[in-house]
């Protein structure tokens, strides 16, 4: 296939045919040996595909009336499809944290947008590395700075390769090739990530390389910049702002098209794991069309509930769908197990995923908990940088800003009650949300998935113990928060 994209009508023609049968050029028979070689051993490639701002229901496979997103109601239709995955936390940055470490982003400080992670920090990049597989980065970081020198860039977290933004990015954006100066790449921004994310799987896999390759988009965060042809299908059907929100959300669509057009071509789609997930939910509440309360910036389902699809033919052999709750804080264990690769020694908040892959999970073990960190608070008690101003500086702009100066504070010590900001926890069916000021409430999500009917005061006992569970994990992360977790206190990486 030619490295060029193809159009829009002719992609649209070419998405209704499924990409497993695509993919099933060789004999029937060849096939079916190929899965038998494959199923119990690692992924040759595992590519992790993050959308930044999708929100749960913006796709064709969620029911969505106007979403066109044909590539990823096929993988939904044809791998594992999560109807309850969520994301670590209800914004990017501190999201995008809990993928890389397995634990939830508060452990390390990285509270909100523009805050980073710790150099301490071990990421899954690091663990793959040491199991053989070649990195490789392309697109949204918002980690610290993807600058040269910075000692967060993704070099320093485990990547070989990247071309990245220090954060959001639009149409033709400058980017920033393994720490260099940053330079405009041209065209849609998804279309541009996606092309530099097959090259790197084809040239790593040609040389016989495994590869980690994560595929960070910048759609659809806003501002948006869609392309004219992307606009057509929406004009006139719901507001210009969500007119733009949808055309880049089909354009990012066909760029995951691209993406696993890329793999086919290579000759490694049978081994391949390919995960698709988002960071957080939309910010535009599309009451509309979604179910679920809350946006971004939101711990009500709205907020943090998100899409995720695994496609990975050598393991799962046929669809399914779970409702088992997930969260990004399982990717880490999950591709742990999947390698051989050794966890780190230091409390993780996810749990891995291998026996839902292969069939054996129906329930998870344990809650899921998060917490919006009072920041304000933070910058109050703990005005002390992490970090030197000069390790933390950007050198890329948005849309907004000229640069991005990141933060990060030590916390000398941990606290033990008054915990401030937003939590959550969930366990099987219910839903303690916990708000800054005022009473928790409680939430049946099996009856009520809106989180529309409190249950607190019907169900006092369930609430104190959920609260309970909710505060050990709390004062868990204020541990590690506090450099607990580090040898010698803050300043020496495990690893």
């Amino acid at each position: 296939m030619s490295q060029t994209f193809i159009s829009r009508r002719n992609f649209l023609q070419r998405a209704a045919s499924p990409i497993a049968a695509s993919c099933a050029l060789p004999a029937l028979s060849a096939v079916a040996a190929g899965q038998e070689r494959a199923a119990g051993r690692a992924p040759d490639h595992i590519v992790l595909c993050i959308a930044d701002d999708l929100g749960w229901h913006e796709t064709g496979y969620q029911g969505h009336a106007l979403l066109r997103t044909p590539v990823l109601d096929g993988m939904a239709a044809r791998g594992l499809r999560f109807d309850r995955f969520y994301s670590g936390a209800a914004l990017c940055a501190p999201t995008r944290g809990s993928v890389m470490t397995g634990r939830n982003a508060n452990r390390f400080g990285d509270f909100a947008p523009n805050w980073s992670i710790r150099p301490e920090e071990i990421t899954i990049a690091a663990l793959l590395r040491k199991r053989g597989y070649v990195n490789g980065y392309f697109g949204k970081w918002h980690l610290g700075p993807v600058r040269a020198g910075s000692p967060t860039n993704p070099g320093a977290m485990g990547f070989d390769e990247w071309l990245a933004h220090d954060n959001f990015y639009g149409h033709s954006p400058l980017l920033s090739r393994n720490g260099a100066d940053p330079r405009r790449v041209n065209g849609e921004s998804s279309e541009g990530v996606a092309r530099e994310a097959v090259r790197f799987l084809k040239e790593k896999a040609g040389a016989g390389k495994r590869t980690f390759t994560v595929l960070a988009f910048g759609s659809p965060h806003e501002p948006y910049t869609p392309t004219d042809d992307d606009i057509v299908p929406y004009h006139g059907k719901v507001s210009e702002r969500l007119a733009e929100r949808f055309a880049e959300i089909s354009a990012m669509d066909r760029a995951m098209g691209y993406l696993r057009d890329g793999i086919r071509d290579a000759g490694i789609a049978e081994n391949t794991l390919v995960w698709f997930i988002s960071d957080n939910g939309t910010p535009v509440p599309d009451r509309d069309r979604s179910p679920l309360r809350g946006a971004k910036g939101s711990y009500y389902e709205g907020g943090i509930r998100v899409p995720a699809i695994v496609e990975w033919p050598a393991r799962i052999r046929s669809p399914r769908r779970t409702a088992m709750r997930a969260v990004t804080s399982d990717i880490l264990p999950t591709l742990c197990e999947l390698t051989g690769a050794t966890p780190p020694e230091r409390p993780l908040d996810g749990i891995s995923l291998r026996p839902l892959f292969d069939g054996t999970m129906e329930d998870r073990p344990g809650p899921i908990c998060f917490w919006g960190y009072d920041v304000a608070r933070e910058l109050r008690e703990n005005p002390e940088p992490y970090l030197p101003a000069a390790a933390q500086t950007g050198n890329i702009p948005t849309a907004k800003v000229p640069y991005i100066t990141f933060r990060n504070l030590k916390h000398p010590r941990p606290r033990t009650a008054d915990f401030g900001g937003v939590a959550a926890i969930t366990e099987a069916r219910y839903k303690l949300y916990v708000p800054a000021k005022g009473p928790a409430e409680l939430y049946d999500l099996e009856a009520d998935d809106g989180e529309k009917h409190d249950l607190a005061a019907s169900q006092p006992e369930r609430v104190k113990a959920m609260r309970t569970a909710l505060e050990d994990w709390q004062r868990s992360v204020e541990r590690s928060l506090s450099g607990a977790d580090y040898r010698g206190g803050q300043g020496e990486k495990q690893g």
